[in-house]
């Protein structure tokens, strides 16, 4: 192949001549998509899940690839320099810089081509990798590579990082499944490329133009640096750090995509990938090894290895103790066999026979041997799947210490080595540790199957004196790894947490190779400028800092769990991006309607770390509380409290944006929704004298668009009716169904059952009786204080639940069970209860509150209504599980209530009704509040026959189900008293 001179590569693109106002004009004006220059998308972008934080310059969100096309035209006659950010989940900084982002994720994510022969697609860089492997699975394939962020994570990413995960002890990297991807530089060539061949390559040399001057500057670097090329990769299996400058060699195919794999978007915008597929064997057997400490365990892999599993993973004590003592899998945790290190090893087959035949042979050869591991093989697929999840949990659950809620950092996560020097490197690796004071609460885990182990770090990143230690101990852990042959990355890439550092690994030839290879695609340095290589300092740029000086304002929550500290809660949100899957769990419902980065729990929390910080390049810290982009990223949050469950490390925006709700509006005039709704339970008692004078009036159509509009809630929402006689009127006048036998039970009488839908009540009372217990109802008008929580309104919601909790005390002192029928109300007092009033009482409160379901199965596990075993026998149902319960309680009792009854009952776990209490209700919700309840919950209950029930223990849930399908949802207690009763009570007839 012909050699060219090359150029040397250019200096860094200065976005401070680029004319700002004049590139976001041009930008709405020519492209097809969303451009976003204002401040809360800034915020949002600033970050990813790196130490880093660099302001962008501008955001556009491109509804095609080609739209994006003209966005990189457009920043190219700016001379704008440009990111691509697929999940924004990168942890090395490559997706946050001064630069106009690309994102792909909300609308190029479609699936174009799929060819099951070949086992080969072409897809747009945004899809999500769990969406693309659904695509796929009718065909039987899917795209080997599988990093823990599979829900967020895109193709486009994972080919920016040469994306890794634990499959790829099957399937290799990112780059090794590749086939060819369609690229765009800066200076506006779009061609596709893949593997050359001699003859390809003299075509495109005849053929002249940009393409023919990329090879041939190509072929020249691979000339001029061949031996270094050839010696200065290790051959290991997880080396991801520096450019894939081997897949150019002549034997590799001189292969450019694979070549670009990896980049980083430092060198090209990658538009379309075709994939190399893989038939997943559908058998799975796993087995634990348990040895007594992970350099042991670490010791055992080239033994397990030479088995030839689909995945060989690894896990220290550390990770397991964090996992513990923060409740996440508790049941996967207890199957580990004794030990303080463990091999977590999957081998797959075509058949349950062979693959467990696998696992044998391996256990029989490990015992035959010196020092036999404790052994756990498991053969439920439920079990199988927790235990992974145990390893997938890992950078949410070692980001904070348990115990001292001391932050730890990524920044040397994901160093890798030869599998077989592993051991060795893990106990020089924890001196290395000691010796910077590092080591206390440091996980190593990761993907021992290959050499590659992550860990975060307990860095000092605030003080000057910690951020030199810092990087002393890069340089330090660079010369160890290099020392065992390895690579500084094996999975999450340089960016610039270890740009600088690739001179250690490669040498100074090589590190100049990469710089004329940046050189041969994009020689204005125009490409995410300062990853990789010139690279920024990896102490610029951090996201704390020395100067890190947060605002530590007074707050209404006490924040137990952030050393009550808002700013440190704020602080609490990694960007795993959990919160950005479409499918599963809660969270974040209305993420999953916008696709909106600031509408996901991550982009709310970043906008509240800025606001805490008063960054002069953001004014969204400038306003504070008054912050009109905090406030709006918050509007569209449903305060479903998914996130509280769902987020690996537990974020909680339902009570940070009632917290910011009550600041900023404080001594202001709120919406008029925050009267209607938060004052809800006040006015229900008001009306509750004269229901059917009110009802009356409300069924006037003019009347009740009035009452609507004054309300500030949606005028396609119907207004509920007030009930007669209300709930607590009706418990007073009835006669006891029996006398009871096994105590007494106080039964929460909440705003929703008191009210609108008191034959709830009414059912839960005819249960307990039927039960044995002796229902009491609390004494004088009280509430839980959640519409004032969730509209912000603390001091009303702290006076309001302060008169419940001392109302209360005698019966909890006495040891007394609260039964509550409304799961926000058993969210409020068994979580924010404690964050808003200290004291014993409150803890007295929230330890005694039960559901309807869990106090059945507590005091009474030999219950059957009216004594009858399998009274539900045959009965059918599928449940709505309200977002607080799904975040607070589970529905475990519940299931197991009625399936020990005979029920056969399927909980619907994609996502919130949607109305969520006051959210749906309110002027400009609607659309998003229907939209989540299309996503999953409105088609199940539309799909479910006759005969199937459907239970919503919420009434946000079955106001929903009601409104927008033909169906009426009942609540639990309602279903357990039909075979006791058919009296409807006075209420329906």
């Amino acid at each position: 192949m012909t050699a060219v001179e090359l150029g040397a590569p250019g200096r860094r693109a200065d976005d401070g001549q680029v004319d700002l106002a004049g590139l976001e004009r041009d930008l709405r004006q020519e492209v097809d998509g969303e451009v976003r220059f204002d401040q809360g998308a800034k915020a949002a972008y600033a970050v990813d899940s790196s130490n880093y934080r660099q302001v962008p310059i501008g955001v556009v969100v491109p509804r095609s690839v080609a739209a994006a096309v003209d966005a990189v035209g457009v920043c190219r006659r700016h001379g704008a320099p440009l990111v691509s950010r697929g999940g924004g989940t990168s942890l090395a900084g490559q997706s946050c810089n001064t630069a106009v982002v690309i994102d792909w994720s909300k609308y190029c994510r479609r699936v174009l081509e799929v060819d099951p022969a070949a086992r080969t697609c072409v897809v747009e860089p945004g899809i999500a990798l769990d969406d693309l492997n659904a695509a796929l699975a009718p065909h039987g394939l899917s795209f080997g590579p599988r990093p823990s962020t599979h829900k967020s994570c895109t193709i486009g990413g994972m080919i920016g990082n040469n994306s890794c995960g634990a499959t790829a002890q099957a399937y290799g990297k990112a780059a090794d499944n590749v086939v060819r991807l369609e690229i765009l530089t800066y200076d506006g060539e779009q061609l596709w490329v893949g593997p050359t061949t001699e003859q390809e390559y003299h075509r495109i040399l005849k053929e002249g133009g940009r393409r023919a001057e990329i090879y041939e500057a190509l072929a020249t670097l691979v000339a001029e640096h061949d031996e270094e090329i050839r010696q200065g990769f290790p051959d290991i299996p997880r080396r991801v750090s520096g450019y894939n400058l081997d897949a150019l060699l002549e034997e590799r195919g001189f292969n450019l995509a694979r070549a670009l794999v990896g980049s980083e978007g430092t060198c090209v915008t990658v538009l379309r990938a075709e994939l190399e597929l893989v038939q997943e064997p559908p058998c799975a057997s796993l087995v634990v090894l348990g040895y007594p400490d992970i350099q042991t365990a670490a010791r055992a892999v080239p033994e397990v290895a030479s088995h030839h599993p689909h995945r060989l993973e690894g896990l220290d004590e550390v990770l397991v103790d964090f996992e513990n003592r923060e409740s996440l899998h508790p049941e996967a945790l207890t199957l580990l066999p004794r030990g303080s290190g463990w091999l977590v090893v999957e081998f797959r087959d075509e058949s349950y026979q062979a693959a467990e035949e696998r696992s044998h042979a391996l256990i029989r050869a490990l015992r035959a041997g010196e020092g036999p591991p404790a052994v756990a093989e498991l053969d439920d697929p439920d079990r199988e799947e927790e235990l992974w999840l145990v390893r997938e949990a890992g950078l949410g659950a070692t980001a904070r210490h348990p115990s001292s809620g001391r932050e730890n950092w990524e920044g040397w996560e994901d160093a890798a080595v030869p599998p077989d020097r592993l051991g060795d490197y893990l106990a020089d690796f924890r001196d290395l540790l000691e010796e910077f004071g590092y080591s206390d609460g440091a996980s190593l885990y990761g993907h021992f199957g290959q050499g590659c182990v992550h860990t975060r770090l307990p860095f000092d990143l605030t003080t000057a004196e910690g951020v030199a230690r810092f990087r002393r101990f890069l340089g330090a852990a660079a010369e160890l790894v290099v020392s065992y042959g390895g690579s500084l990355s094996g999975e999450h890439g340089d960016g610039q947490a270890r740009g600088e550092l690739l001179e250690t690994m490669f040498g100074s030839r090589l590190v100049r190779a990469f710089e004329s290879f940046k050189a041969c695609f994009d020689p204005g340095n125009h490409m995410n400028p300062g990853k990789v290589v010139a690279p920024d300092r990896a102490d610029q740029h951090l996201r704390l800092g020395p100067s890190y000086t947060p605002a530590e304002p007074a707050t209404s929550f006490r924040y137990p769990h952030d050393d009550g500290r808002f700013s440190k809660a704020a602080l609490r949100c990694v960007g795993i991006g959990n919160c950005r899957g479409d499918g599963g769990g809660v969270m974040c419902p209305s993420y999953r309607v916008t696709r909106d980065e600031e509408h996901s729990t991550r982009g709310r929390a970043r906008l509240l770390w800025e606001m805490l910080q008063g960054h002069d390049d953001s004014p969204v810290g400038r306003d504070g509380w008054r912050s009109e982009a905090v406030r709006d990223a918050l509007d569209l949050c449903l305060a479903c409290k998914g996130c509280k469950s769902d987020c690996p490390v537990s974020v909680d925006m339902a009570t940070y944006k009632a917290e910011f709700l009550f600041h900023h509006y404080r001594r202001r005039l709120r919406p008029a929704a925050h009267y209607s709704m938060g004052w809800l339970p006040a006015a229900a008692r008001l009306a509750a004298p004269v229901a059917g004078v009110a009802n009356a009036a409300l069924a006037v159509p003019q009347a009740a668009r009035t009452a609507k509009r004054l309300g500030g809630i949606d005028p396609r929402r119907q207004l509920p009716r007030f009930a007669s006689p209300r709930f607590s009127r009706w418990f007073a006048r009835r006669t006891p169904h029996r006398r009871g036998d096994r105590g007494q039970v106080v039964l929460w009488p909440d705003t929703f059952t008191e009210f609108f839908q008191p034959w709830v009540g009414a059912a839960a009372v005819v249960v307990l009786e039927d039960a044995g217990f002796e229902v009491s109802l609390p004494r004088g008008e009280l509430c839980c204080g959640l519409t004032w929580i969730s509209t912000g309104q603390l001091a009303v919601a702290r006076r309001v639940l302060g008169r419940t909790v001392a109302s209360l005390a005698p019966a909890t002192r006495a040891g007394a069970t609260v039964v509550t029928l409304e799961p926000s109300c058993t969210g409020v007092f068994r979580a924010d209860a404690g964050e808003l009033l200290a004291g014993q009482d409150t803890e007295r409160l929230a330890g005694a509150t039960r559901t309807l379901g869990e106090f059945l199965q507590e005091r009474a596990p030999d219950w059957a209504p009216g004594g009858r075993e399998g009274a539900l026998e045959g009965a059918r149902a599928i449940v709505q599980q309200h977002c607080h319960q799904h975040a607070l309680m589970g529905y475990d009792q519940e299931l197991a209530l009625l399936g020990r009854l005979g029920a056969d009952a399927r909980l619907l776990d994609d996502g919130c009704c949607g109305l969520a209490g006051n959210f749906g209700f309110e002027a400009g919700h609607y659309d998003v509040s229907m939209a989540c309840a299309e996503h999953a919950l409105l088609p199940e209950v539309r799909g479910a026959d006759a005969d199937t029930a459907v239970l919503a223990d919420g009434f946000s849930c079955r106001t929903q189900i009601a409104e927008g399908t033909d169906r009426q949802a009942s609540h639990l207690a309602e279903v357990l008293a039909r075979p006791l009763t058919t009296d409807p009570g006075p209420w329906r007839g």
